[in-house]
């Protein structure tokens, strides 16, 4: 892959994690919009007595503790995403990085080897000047 490639690959990857947590604050907002849109409907039996605000209190507890219950399981679940995302893209990362170090070793022997067969060209035509010059 070239410089190019990787750069174009890490913001595919930038954007994908953006849209993920747009996704997730998307989910969590419906969520709660969802629980906060519910509603309980009592009847009032006046043969009873009941006491409505513990009954209230005990319902809307139970709410909110389902609340923060899923609210805590998709928070763990986009975590856990998001780790396994950047755990792939880090070693994606780190081969590339090791492969574009191999390149530049390769390139820069490559240019000894350039630079060593320039020198022999020189010394060769230097010689052959020589020899004509005699």
């Amino acid at each position: 892959m070239n410089k190019t490639e990787l750069q174009a690959r890490l913001e595919s990857l930038t954007e994908e994690i953006d849209f993920l947590r747009a996704l997730y604050e998307a989910e969590l907002s419906q969520m709660q919009s969802q629980i906060s849109d519910t509603s309980v409907i009592l009847t009032m039996d006046n043969n009873r007595s009941l006491d409505m605000d513990s009954i209230i209190a005990e319902v809307k507890a139970q709410y909110e503790d389902i609340a923060n219950r899923s609210r805590a399981e998709a928070e763990s679940w986009y975590q856990s995403r998001l780790q396994a995302t950047a755990g792939r893209h880090g070693d994606d990362l780190r081969n590339t990085k090791q492969e574009i170090s191999e390149l530049n070793r390769h390139v820069q022997r490559l240019r000894s080897e350039v630079d060593s067969v320039k020198k022999q060209d020189a010394r060769a035509k230097l010689e052959e000047l020589e020899t004509a010059l005699q």
